[in-house]
């Protein structure tokens, strides 16, 4: 199978921005290929496209798979698993977000507040700017997190909206 020349551009940049939000350039350009291609691909079939190891592949479709983005497919007459990406932008982007902030987010409040509680302990300690700056950033943290549980439990059509609508919000707020 060949890559039109759009594919092929919008692959190899998946692979560059994936690299940039601390994902294997590999798992991008998989991910990348499945949601672009109107069918499901099996694994050696994806190996040739990319031109990367069986490996790698193997490895980037459970990690991808691990995330819920892609899934299995079995196609009638073919013994091979299919790969296929979820279609849905919105969806793929909320199970990201979501990944992203039970991978990042979350440990690092837990930290800040262990190291909150830890000076809050430390009556000895005289370290007024670390507390501060420490304070200053857990508060962020926690209304960054607040807002967007808040903002998750909406229906989906209404998270549709919310960022249809911001835009138009961020002038009425100026």
């Amino acid at each position: 199978m060949k890559l039109t020349p759009v594919q092929e551009k919008l692959i190899l940049h998946w692979g560059e921005m994936g690299t940039r939000w601390g994902i294997n350039r590999t798992v991008a350009q998989i991910h990348a290929l499945l949601y672009f291609h109107a069918k499901p691909l099996p694994a050696d079939e994806i190996t040739d496209i990319i031109q990367v190891a069986r490996s790698h592949v193997s490895s980037s479709l459970k990690e991808l798979q691990t995330w819920g983005i892609v899934g299995v497919v079995h196609v009638m007459g073919d013994r091979r698993d299919h790969f296929q990406a979820l279609k849905d932008v919105w969806q793929t982007f909320e199970i990201l977000l979501d990944e992203r902030k039970r991978r990042e987010v979350d440990p690092t409040i837990k930290v800040l507040r262990e190291t909150a509680a830890m000076l809050a302990e430390d009556k000895t300690s005289n370290d007024g700017y670390t507390r501060e700056r420490l304070n200053e950033m857990l508060s962020f943290m926690e209304s960054v997190d607040t807002w967007y549980s808040e903002v998750r439990r909406l229906p989906r059509n209404a998270r549709v909206k919310l960022v249809s609508l911001g835009a138009k919000l961020s002038q009425w707020l100026r």
